[in-house]
């Protein structure tokens, strides 16, 4: 019976010998190529302040916060190094001084090119007009925490997954409608729209989702009182953020030049307007499927580039040429992003999406990025007229040189 004992108790050292060393020899998780990283920052004033948006305001300062305002960044580094850094904010736009000031910051610390720092603005009409002297203050501690913002992201790079998927919206609606005496400011529900929502999104190598980068193309103006608010965009990022902890949610405003939310002006329906985006998001995130079959996996590297193409006034208007920023940013063999400068019409994402994408690499369009310098019409709206052609006297050929520039610089970045 002893030796019996003895015989098993040998076969048990034996057998967790066995499991001990099949257990050292099991195949460590797989080390990603790609890193990512994202960081956010509160950027609401904390002093009355004049507000950006409806010129009726003038330097009336702000009664208060509905919603606080962020700027939030998202850093991505391929597996040769290429990095590329999305920053977005709610704001008007992005000024060229805070460009170029952040620019040659983030260069000089983080030794970040040009080409691979993109800024865009929500362009949220209840947030604040941070370009004037008498907001100087607050204008330095906002390219401070921005560039701080930067530095967090690419300093907290880890190994990550990244995907592209899409989803769609229907809220926002074209606001250009034919009258008698010309195109008026009103919903028209037969005019150009591009309801798509596309979304990179970055996970951890265990598939926890950690960034949610998201687009749509509508004007963020469901409200025009006078407090800090993020709009249908702000509510939409708090949304994702409150439904899956430890994301952190970053918007991109599209070629909304003439799209609007509709209906407006009741802060229920900028509340609605956010979760239909958040829910369209999590549509493209196939959030509760319990397989994924449209999430595309980015590989490849990350190419990059920013230039400017002239664009010239009427002779009339008697304004100088506007060298307009470009950016064309190939997030691996799965994307295409463009991104323009100003309030650019739905036209240019239509006509550069049928020219450019296909299934396999599709194209993002973004306006209010690197720059706001007014609207940017298309050739169509500027011959139709009305508010957004009246604003800005363009020569009619703006829209084809900017077509033709973005053409080359894709090509060069392929």
């Amino acid at each position: 019976m002893t030796r019996q004992i003895f015989c098993a108790f040998l076969i048990a050292v034996a057998t967790a010998f066995v499991l001990i060393e099949a257990d050292d020899k099991k195949p460590e998780k797989p080390e990603a190529s790609w890193k990512a990283a994202s960081a956010s920052s509160k950027i609401t004033p904390h002093r009355p302040m004049p507000m950006s948006g409806y010129a009726s305001r003038k330097a009336n300062p702000a009664e208060g916060t509905e919603q606080d305002l962020f700027a939030k960044a998202l850093a991505i580094e391929d597996p040769e190094g290429n990095r590329i850094v999305f920053l977005t904010t709610d704001l008007i736009g992005i000024i060229s001084k805070y460009r170029s000031d952040v620019e040659k910051a983030v260069g000089e610390k983080y030794n970040l090119k040009p080409g691979a720092l993109v800024m865009n603005a929500s362009h949220t009409h209840c947030g604040p007009s941070y370009g004037r002297d008498d907001t100087l203050d607050y204008y330095e501690k906002l390219v401070e925490q921005t560039v701080a913002l930067i530095g967090q992201a690419l300093e907290s790079l880890e190994p990550a997954k990244v995907f592209y998927s899409e989803g769609k919206c229907a809220f926002a609606m074209n606001r250009r409608t034919p009258t008698p005496s010309g195109y008026r400011n009103h919903p028209n529900p037969q005019g150009l729209v591009d309801h798509t929502v596309p979304v990179l999104s970055v996970r951890d190598l265990d598939g926890n989702l950690k960034t949610a980068l998201f687009g749509y193309a509508c004007h963020n103006t469901t409200m025009g009182f006078m407090k800090w608010f993020g709009d249908y965009a702000g509510y939409a990022q708090e949304y994702l953020e409150a439904d899956h902890e430890g994301l952190t949610a970053m918007f991109i405003n599209g070629c909304s030049g003439d799209q609007n939310p509709y209906p407006r002006r009741m802060l229920y329906f900028a509340q609605r307007h956010g979760r239909s985006l958040a829910t369209a998001v999590e549509a493209a995130l196939e959030v509760s499927q319990g397989s994924f079959f449209h999430q595309k996996e980015i590989s490849g590297t990350i190419r990059s580039d920013i230039d400017t193409v002239t664009l010239s006034f009427t002779e009339e208007s008697k304004r100088d040429d506007y060298d307009y920023p470009i950016q064309v940013v190939r997030v691996g063999d799965a994307l295409s992003m463009i991104a323009m400068a100003g309030e650019v019409t739905i036209d240019y994402s239509l006509r550069l999406k049928k020219e450019l994408a296909s299934k396999d690499a599709p194209v993002w369009v973004s306006g209010y990025t690197n720059d706001y310098n007014g609207y940017v019409p298309s050739k169509r709206v500027l011959l139709e007229g009305g508010y957004e052609a009246s604003s800005r006297p363009w020569k009619p050929e703006l829209e084809e040189k900017i077509i033709e520039k973005v053409h080359s610089m894709v090509k060069a970045t392929e």
